[in-house]
């Protein structure tokens, strides 16, 4: 059951955060200019050529991977329920050059309300699913929205990751949409990961980023998220698991390595901790 009282805290969690996190981000529009990309090898892998391709980014930030899409061809729409992320947006479309069209609103409503039949790709990564409440009317309007055929890929972050607090200690559940409340908001984990996630160079920007606005995540496993997909007429082509964290230091103690990954702390046996998949719509 979707819980919309929730979204809205969240909604105004993000507003504080996405505030604090561009502010390490430096000029992301002279970036995008030159050529930058703020994606990684996997989701590109995934989602193939995007030259000519209709593509609806879900829960996209403030739209730097959007954007970065559009640069390989994409014809992208993003979508976010915070109105700073979408705001920033607008403004990083503007000065960079990249046509994209962005789009504030909670993501079900505006897949309850978008025309049928509309997209070639549908996508959405790193951090998305856990503020979901609601599974099944996701997954319906992500399959209402697809051309037949088209396909839906999702780069996320493992679930059995988010069975661990920061210090990889056990201490939540692994499934079934269980509401955990975190009173201290969405964090400033641009500047945990540094340099990792700002790779044209990492600014101080806020510091010592306290969020006033508490938040709300959802647990949620692999069968969580498959069934309703396939509920709702994507066939799975391509299931893959990563025992790496693209740019991002979720845990404390996490080891860089290349290509800005992270690696679970020296000692500790390797563990899931990013997957990505590739659905089709077959009707």
């Amino acid at each position: 059951m979707l819980k919309k009282n929730l979204h809205e805290a969240n909604r105004l969690s993000w507003n504080a955060a996405t505030r604090a996190h561009n502010s390490h981000k430096g000029d992301q529009a002279r970036f995008l200019r030159e050529g930058g990309s703020t994606l990684f090898p996997e989701e590109l892998e995934l989602l193939g050529d995007l030259r000519g391709r209709s593509l609806l980014h879900l829960q996209c930030n403030s739209g730097q991977d959007t954007l970065s899409l559009a640069a390989r061809g994409a014809l992208v729409t993003g979508v976010d329920i915070s109105d700073e992320a979408i705001s920033f947006a607008r403004r990083l479309s503007a000065d960079s050059g990249l046509p994209g069209t962005f789009e504030r609103a909670d993501v079900y409503d505006w897949l309850a309300s978008a025309p049928p039949a509309r997209y070639d790709l549908v996508f959405s990564s790193y951090g998305a699913i856990s503020w979901l409440s609601d599974l099944g009317p996701w997954a319906e309007g992500i399959s209402r929205v697809l051309e037949p055929g088209g396909r839906f890929v999702l780069v996320e972050f493992h679930p059995v990751l988010w069975l661990f607090d920061e210090k990889l200690r056990l201490a939540f559940p692994y499934s079934g949409g269980q509401h955990v409340p975190e009173a201290s908001g969405v964090s400033d984990y641009v500047a945990r990961s540094g340099e990792n996630l700002v790779s044209w160079g990492y600014e101080e920007g806020v510091r010592d980023f306290q969020n006033p606005h508490p938040s709300h995540c959802f647990q949620w496993g692999l069968a969580d998220l498959l069934n309703p997909l396939l509920r709702h007429g994507l066939a799975l082509e391509r299931l893959e698991e990563y025992c790496y964290s693209n740019g991002c230091k979720v845990l404390e103690g996490m080891r860089e390595a290349p290509g800005h990954r992270f690696l679970l702390p020296e000692g500790i046996p390797d563990l899931p901790l990013m997957f990505g998949l590739s659905a089709r719509r077959t009707g």
